[in-house]
């Protein structure tokens, strides 16, 4: 049995990007020839393109959790790691996506319209590109920064010019099935349709498409029935069809009343008061049901609409109805301006704008939020000094250090950048052209111990092996004296 999906909760993750790489280029005759390390590549993204073949959302069902592939680390020799490729998903015309808050992301309408949902973590940076006229072998690396992860939600709102709306069992997927080529479920028992049909009318030259959406019943806005799920799926519509049951056995229901009672909804739900109306009174093939169109006829056009009396058993009425329906869509589609491709709109940085604020927390910390310096903290090694030293280097030149100075931030206070959290210890040599002495290491971030290196203790050793020149000479004479006594002794 087809299975139709219209709202799926989707798992973004995008691809991480590849590490940098620390190497140094050697060969024969050359010990240190200098950094060679190449680029990490970009980790691929996950887009959303609109596709026409495509008609449901029943794919991301059963598979919600997508995955883009990572960039590639680099390598010696200068060698670069390949970009991962982008993961393009294919959805229906009419997808619209939001976060979990309800927020609107994009509205995709239109074939090949794309939506980067997840954008991929850049590539680090090997120490070959990171070298400079004073650092011209750096000792560490760029890491991958960290693909987008998300979670997003997508709903299916038709893309029909016709919508079909009326009580269940009042005939709607009878006459979608004989004004087109759609064959919805037909039964004998209320909320036959469980999900939207849509089908294509050719009326001479004019072509359009028609939706049928679940039968509507009162308190349907507000979550009754299937109602609410589905009335999504008409707000794209053009034209609006009251299809209305003249044979229906209920005592309590009449035309009038059922028409009143969509309008209701319709109101309730919102968005649809400006879209024009046509009213299908069906079943007239019964006698009962031509006898009530006919008393009702003329208190709905006094209303305003203009009523159609026909019956999907005999096909009666059809032809006037579908012209009608083509009448409003040609009309729709005259006063709709043409849709224009989306244009790049480049918006320049301010001149004051220093790409990032610093917010005083009540907890005395700060934060400093901006994504140059996020995207800085997330492609650091804090296992590296060298590394880390280059950060604090970054920082200070980006005007952090001075800013969190003038917010009031005192040495010691916590500093949290992404999520980093840092002890804040100014220095004076930070953002300067710092050279350091060995790879990997950084001496201002060196920590004082009252312990004696290596070297300290070497020389103490030594000092300790050789006695003063003094104690030396007058070890010497005692020593002779006593060989002196010990030979006249032996005289």
């Amino acid at each position: 049995m087809t299975t139709f999906v219209d709202r799926v909760v989707l798992h973004l993750q995008a691809g991480d990007g590849g590490h940098g790489c620390v190497s140094i280029h050697r060969e024969k005759f050359k010990p240190f020839g200098g950094p060679d390390g190449g680029n990490g590549g970009h980790g691929g993204s996950v887009r959303l393109v609109v596709d026409p073949q495509v008609h449901t959302l029943l794919d991301f069902h059963f598979r919600p959790h997508v995955k883009a592939p990572s960039g590639n680390g680099g390598a010696g020799s200068n060698r670069d790691g390949a970009n991962g490729g982008d993961l393009v998903l294919t959805v229906p015309n009419g997808t619209v996506v939001l976060d979990q808050d309800g927020t609107v992301l994009a509205d995709l309408v239109g074939a090949g319209t794309t939506f980067e949902a997840a954008r991929g973590g850049r590539g680090g940076r090997g120490n070959a590109s990171l070298a400079s006229s004073r650092r011209k072998a750096p000792g560490f690396a760029e890491l991958g920064e960290p693909g987008e992860h998300l979670d997003v939600v997508l709903e299916l709102k038709s893309v029909a010019d016709v919508g079909l709306v009326g009580f269940p069992s009042a005939g709607k997927s009878s006459l979608i099935s004989v004004i087109s080529a759609a064959k919805p479920k037909i039964a004998d028992y209320p909320f036959t349709t469980l999900v939207p049909n849509l089908g294509v009318v050719r009326v001479d030259s004019h072509t359009f498409t028609v939706a049928d959406v679940p039968g509507l019943i009162p308190g349907a806005a507000s979550g009754k029935g299937l109602g609410l799920e589905f009335l999504r799926h008409i707000e794209r519509c053009a034209v609006l069809v009251h299809v209305v049951d003249t044979a229906t056995l209920e005592l309590d229901r009449d035309p009038l009343a059922d028409i009143d009672a969509l309008e209701a909804e319709l109101s309730e739900y919102g968005g649809l008061a400006d879209r024009p109306r046509l009213v299908a009174l069906n079943k007239i093939d019964v006698p009962d049901g031509r006898d009530l169109a006919e008393m009702v006829r003329p208190d709905l056009e006094a209303r305003g609409f203009r009523v159609f009396e026909i019956s999907t058993a005999t096909r009666e009425g059809l032809k006037e109805l579908t012209f009608a329906m083509a009448q409003l869509v040609e009309e729709n589609r005259a006063a709709t301006p043409i849709i224009e491709p989306t244009r790049i709109v480049i918006r320049p940085t301010a001149v004051d704008d220093a790409g990032f604020t610093i917010e005083a927390e009540s907890d005395g910390s700060y934060t400093v939020r901006g994504s140059r310096p996020e995207r800085w903290v997330r492609q650091t090694n804090f296992d590296n000094d060298e590394a880390v030293g280059y950060l604090a280097d970054r920082l200070a030149r980006l005007g952090v250090e001075e800013k969190l100075a003038k917010a009031g931030a005192q040495p010691g206070d916590l500093v949290r950048i992404g999520e980093r959290e840092f002890d804040w210890q100014p220095t004076l040599y930070a953002g300067a052209e710092f050279v350091p002495n060995v790879r990997g290491a950084d001496q201002r971030l060196e920590e004082k111990s009252t312990r004696a290196n290596a070297a300290e203790r070497l020389a103490a050793r030594k000092a300790r092996r050789q006695r003063p020149a003094d104690e030396l000479g007058t070890e010497t004479s005692a020593d002779a004296d006593a060989a002196a006594e010990d030979v006249d002794d032996a005289e």
